[in-house]
């Protein structure tokens, strides 16, 4: 069995405050180096994609997990924003957060959980600048300043999935902005995130069962076989061309995305992978209710907060 993309190993434990922002941008699955890396190809053809990239983008938005957990809630974030900023002026402070990055037009976020797609890199949506540290002996650098957006420590609350858990402000200016957004949803928002998360992941794994998928794999490597290259799957391929420059010229690139355009790998892949999201989704019809009913209760706070949309 070639190895599973996903090799993280999360635990029950408390996951960082940044680690919720990251949850709402949406997170990519980490890919898993093989054993060994794939034997070299002889010198070939500067590597071609495995498809076109509108045909890419719509195989990218096949599975559902993967579609809710990076659905966009930028205006809900302003709005938390605005709430919290007023909060804070209203206590004597000012605060001025770093505003929730926006994707650019045309670019695909989403994971891209089998390897090689294309010889150049995804392009990347917007970094968040970092948050400047406050001035020394300025008011936000004081305990009271902290205290009055984060409450006190002992008062945090958790939201818990399976194996990750995520604790936020339980007072404060953070969680009276959340409060107004969610109302008493705010828990189980996050924990519905973390649950997806979760299954994301977990699907990406079960995916390597499936009839159908381990079929598409085997005429991927007969495929390689042929093109004098051996290696077990396409994760592998990848993670042995370290860089972007051995992804674009490297003749063992341009056999992996070969044999994918020739087997329809990447067409089986994303079909299975959305099948197997999909009966996880059918088998935790909780999961994906209390997601529409929330996001409906996000959009309906942000338009009161910010007016209707552009």
């Amino acid at each position: 069995m070639p190895e599973t993309l996903t090799k993280r190993r999360w635990g029950r434990r408390v996951a960082p405050r940044g680690l919720v922002r990251a949850l709402a941008l949406g997170l990519a699955l980490a890919a898993a180096a093989g054993c060994s890396g794939p034997a070299a190809a002889p010198p070939g053809p500067a590597p071609e994609p495995a498809a076109e990239p509108a045909p890419l983008t719509a195989l990218h938005r096949l599975p559902p997990i993967t579609g809710l957990l990076f659905t966009s809630h930028v205006r809900s974030t302003e709005a938390q924003q605005r709430i919290a900023v007023a909060c804070m002026a209203g206590r004597g402070f000012r605060y001025a957060p770093v505003p929730p990055p926006k994707a650019p037009d045309g670019a695909d976020e989403r994971p891209r959980p089998f390897g090689l797609e294309t010889p150049d890199p995804p392009r990347a949506g917007a970094t968040p600048p970092p948050e400047t540290p406050p001035a020394s002996g300025s008011p936000e650098s004081t305990a009271a300043y902290a205290r009055a957006l984060f409450g006190e420590d002992g008062k945090r609350v958790t939201a818990k999935g399976l194996r990750l858990s995520v604790s936020r402000p339980g007072e404060g200016c953070l969680a009276e902005a959340e409060t107004r957004v969610l109302g008493d949803g705010r828990i189980r928002w996050l924990q519905v995130r973390i649950m997806l998360f979760e299954a994301q992941e977990q699907t990406r794994k079960d995916v390597e069962k499936d009839p159908a998928f381990r079929a598409a794999t085997a005429r991927w490597r007969e495929c390689m076989d042929r093109n004098r290259v051996k290696a077990q799957d396409p994760v592998q391929v990848q993670n042995a061309l370290r860089t972007a420059e051995a992804r674009r010229t490297d003749p063992v690139a341009a056999a992996d995305l070969r044999c994918k355009a020739e087997t329809g790998y990447l067409t089986t892949a994303y079909g299975r992978l959305a099948a197997t999201q999909q009966r996880w989704l059918d088998e935790h019809p909780d999961i994906g209710g209390d997601w529409k009913k929330l996001s409906a209760r996000q959009d309906e706070a942000a338009r009161t907060v910010l007016g209707p949309a552009a």
